[in-house]
């Protein structure tokens, strides 16, 4: 009678395990849904409309600062500014912030740009390490200054930027990252289009196999390193299809650290980059949101899919692994600090979309799916699994998604003029399936693990394998 007892109470459990992972896969497979179909018709759009409409005229523009925080890219930084350098825009300067590199970081940019030093004057409108020296080269078409200061940390690096810099918008980008050329002129049309835009999130692109001259793409193709290609369809189908649909109602929670414009001003109204988060990214979007919202001042947080950053995408699983648990324990961090945000009408879409959709698909999805796993397990020991149900259910499943990042892939190279090999399809259509179904658990699990070894003020610059830009 107890094991009969206790059997009934396993089925009970299970059926409402099972019941509760189809709504959620059903959840999740529609906003992947939604997101890959807007995102492939936003593209298609845009590019209807470049063709249309006048390129932006010299005259009409907003002036910029770009902020690349630095940290031990000996090997990448100086490409980094020449990448900057040849930017097709009118006002704009450079300021490159080394925050106490152990290698020869500084050293790089001065005997490539023939800086100099010199006394400038900082105002401190954010707290910030304090400074070393401070170089610059007036041999550069636009203003190059290089700023090295005490380590503090990529938010300290780039609060030391916005305090150096002398326009109302500023650009920060990763020393790792080369903007396309245009890239300066689309993340501002934004602001120019609408005096409410604080903040514009750029598209970011792995550029691991591809050739970029003078920020210029001469050669595309998938990367032969099979890990970062497939981050290159992950990037595609769960960023820039993702965030092109949040884009629709101003609930984008994130712009990527790699790329983004920000309003110096609001940025500074709400304190600056935070020191004390690892995600420090979504951290200052999220802070943002809340800062104007509280205040009722109209707004708008936009994503501009033409400007293009291209960065450098983990070729190894340890360095991908430490990416991921680094952008998880930032998530959990920026969640929790504003959790005031969940389920509060107050605060409109970003609240009960964009803030649901984080907790249930990016914080806790992968201790979702590892609980999923153990009840699978559970299932099959105790005899009250269907096999066969199951494995079709997952391959099912694993084509859906499979089609979906396809999708997400084609749609961009096809809508941005890119030119891919047979070879390079057949590749991504190979490496699709496995992303969807091994990498994806292997993140989970990665994730799911973050904490362990966690240590609330140990905030350190992220490092992955760095190789010289083609």
């Amino acid at each position: 009678m107890m094991m009969d007892g206790l059997m009934d109470t396993i089925k009970v459990f299970l059926n409402g395990v099972g019941v509760f992972f189809i709504l959620y896969l059903i959840g999740y497979s529609t906003f992947l849904f939604l997101a890959v179909v807007v995102g492939a018709s936003t593209l298609y759009q845009t590019k209807q409309q470049t063709r249309l409409k006048n390129v932006l005229e010299k005259n009409y523009y907003v002036p910029v600062t770009i902020i690349v925080p630095a940290y031990n890219e000996e090997l990448t930084v100086a490409d980094t500014v020449r990448s900057l350098l040849a930017l097709d825009y009118t006002t704009y300067e450079i300021i490159v912030v080394d925050d106490g590199s152990r290698d020869n970081t500084s050293q790089a940019l001065i005997d490539a740009f023939h800086m100099q030093p010199i006394r400038r004057p900082i105002r401190r409108q954010i707290p910030c390490q304090r400074e070393e020296f401070i170089y610059t080269s007036l041999e550069q078409k636009v203003p190059l200054t290089l700023v090295r200061k005490k380590n503090g940390g990529k938010a300290d690096a780039l609060n030391m930027g916005i305090n150096l810099s002398q326009y109302p918008y500023f650009i920060c980008i990763d020393a790792d990252s080369v903007l396309q050329y245009d890239s300066l002129r689309e993340i501002v049309r934004p602001v120019l289009e609408d005096d409410h835009v604080i903040a514009v999130g750029g598209s970011v692109r792995p550029c691991n196999g591809v050739k970029i001259e003078e920020g210029r793409v001469t050669e595309y193709r998938l990367p032969r390193n099979r890990l970062a290609c497939m981050q290159v369809l992950e990037y595609d189908r769960s960023f820039l299809a993702a965030r092109i649909l949040f884009d629709k109602f101003n609930g984008s929670l994130i712009i990527s650290g790699a790329f983004g414009l920000f309003k110096k001003d609001v940025v500074i109204a709400c304190g600056g980059y935070d020191h004390s988060t690892m995600g420090e990214d979504m951290e200052l979007v999220v802070k943002m949101h809340e800062f104007c919202l509280a205040n009722e001042l109209p707004y708008r947080i936009r994503y501009a899919t033409g400007a293009i950053c291209w960065t450098q995408a983990p070729e190894r699983l340890r360095d991908l692994c430490t990416q991921r648990r680094r952008w998880h324990l930032g998530l959990f961090q920026s969640m929790m600090r504003h959790r005031g945000l969940f389920a509060n009408l107050r605060y409109g879409p970003v609240s009960w979309i964009s803030y649901v959709y984080f907790l249930l698909y990016e914080l806790l999805s992968p201790y979702i799916e590892l609980f999923g796993i153990l009840t699978m397990i559970l299932a099959f020991f105790v005899d009250l699994i269907n096999l066969p149900f199951m494995i079709l259910f997952y391959l099912v499943y694993a084509v859906f998604g499979s089609v979906l990042s396809l999708t997400a892939f084609f749609s961009r190279i096809q809508t941005i003029d890119l030119k891919i090999s047979f070879a390079d399809g057949v590749k991504a259509v190979l490496l699709c399936l496995f992303e969807v179904t091994c990498l994806r658990f292997v993140t989970a699990f990665v994730r799911a693990t973050a904490f362990r070894g966690y240590r609330k003020k140990k905030m350190q610059w992220g490092r992955i394998e760095r190789q010289r830009f083609h």
